[in-house]
């Protein structure tokens, strides 16, 4: 029986385990399992990308060097481009982007893919995790009818199960195996196995009555912060047509003990989560003929942020009798979140592009980048940000809050900074 196999295999260590995407959750949930005594495949696409992991370099924030050779060392943990070296898995964790389209639709694209993948080196005897964020029934309209074709059947030749990612990169006071691990299969067998595959490395397991539940808590978890976050960023423009400081107000506020959570306004949102997991609830929603209109809005309110700051930007240089266009531009920070080196998403990207369209002269500094790829396929290089550079510019405008920034330095010139971060006082 599949599911004995598997259970046994994985208490006694003696199942192998395929990772599918090496990226921000599969690198770190791979070298998880090595460090609890599995043999771990970890199977990606990009062929330098995988040489520089058997060279121990890594370029995930929350996997040092160190950490890699260490896994390397044991000689269970296989990094590999060749998708035969997978066939020797026993348990496949599907850790794939799953983007939006240029229409903002889901993208399932790379889960077709990991899928087609995995039939061409398919055998019985399989568990298959999906971890990557999507709308609810992927699991079991996409992944079940794959896996079934052949003649080949869930519980008796195959467990199929979704445990959603919960990583937060940068994060060192949440660690990956801190976090509460979501586990929901098709198949009360397939939740029991597993569940049994998370519990050697996350203390804590919470088990859902199929898949389709586990889908939807991570979509709940990244929508409650969308809709916060939208309010906070309305409440911004509200405050700021008020005359009022918005930051204040939050302050003030939060420091009533219950019924409030303070939520940040900033110049948009980005990562691979907050801005995409909303849209994949909306996609499944009005497929099922149900309008969310709270989580619609939000995402429209959240979408906006990055022209208003443009239009913060060009109101700024107005009081100050001067026009956008030929004004020098200083971007402080352009990832999507501090201290951490991603520009997934990241609202910055846009508003560096639309400057540069209404005539602006924009330069960027960033601790995390040397150079930047734009959408007209040019690049720029980041600056030093030095007295003479603040000295000759306009405005100084800062996206992301990175701890390593020279806030006194900036603080100088407080009377240029638009800061949508509230990270310089003056």
């Amino acid at each position: 029986m599949v599911e004995k196999f598997i259970r046994d295999g994985i208490r006694d260590r003696r199942v192998r385990i395929g990772i599918i995407g090496l990226g921000y959750v599969g690198l770190p949930l791979a070298l998880l399992f090595c460090r609890k005594g599995f043999h771990v495949i970890g199977y990606d696409v990009n062929r330098e990308y995988v040489a520089n992991l058997r060279d121990g370099k890594s370029s995930i924030v929350d996997v040092s060097d160190q950490a890699l050779v260490e896994a390397l060392a044991t000689m269970r943990f296989l990094p590999t481009p060749d998708l035969e070296e997978l066939s020797d898995a026993d348990i496949f964790i599907i850790c794939v982007p799953t983007p939006l389209s240029k229409t903002r639709q889901p993208d399932l694209s790379y889960i077709e893919k990991a899928v087609d993948d995995l039939k061409r080196i398919w055998s019985p005897h399989k568990l298959v995790v999906l971890e990557s964020t999507t709308y609810p029934g992927t699991t079991d309209e996409l992944l079940l009818p794959a896996l079934c074709r052949g003649g080949t059947k869930v519980d008796q030749d195959f467990l199929l199960a979704y445990s959603p990612e919960r990583v937060d990169p940068g994060n060192v006071s949440y660690p990956l195996e801190s976090i509460p691990k979501v586990v929901g299969g098709v198949s009360e067998a397939s939740t029991r196995a597993a569940a049994d595959l998370y519990r050697t490395v996350f203390p804590q397991v919470h088990e859902v009555s199929h898949a389709r539940a586990a889908e939807l808590t991570k979509l709940l978890e990244n929508t409650f912060r969308n809709v916060n976050i939208a309010l906070a960023n309305e409440f911004k423009q509200l405050c700021d047509t008020l005359g009022v400081d918005v930051w204040e107000v939050i302050d003030a506020a939060k420091t009533k003990p219950f019924g409030f959570m303070p939520f940040y306004p900033g110049p948009g949102i980005g990562g691979h989560c907050i801005p995409l997991d909303p849209r994949y609830l909306v996609y499944k929603a009005r497929l099922a003929g149900y309008e969310p209109r709270l989580v619609a809005l939000a995402d429209q309110i959240n979408q906006e942020m990055p022209h208003y700051t443009v239009r913060q930007v060009m109101d700024a240089l107005n009081r100050h009798g001067k026009a956008l266009h030929g004004s020098k531009v200083i971007v402080v920070g352009v990832a999507y979140k501090p201290d951490v080196p991603d520009l997934r998403e990241s609202p910055a990207l846009f508003i560096m592009e639309e400057l540069m369209k209404r005539g602006a002269e924009v330069r960027f500094f960033d601790p995390y980048f040397d150079r930047l790829s734009l959408a007209d396929g040019n690049s720029m290089a980041s600056v030093a940000l030095t007295k003479d550079l603040l000295d000759s510019s306009d405005a100084i405008l800062i996206l992301t809050a990175h701890r390593e920034l020279p806030y006194d330095l900036i603080g100088e010139y407080w009377e240029k900074v638009i800061d949508t971060r509230n990270c310089v006082s003056h």
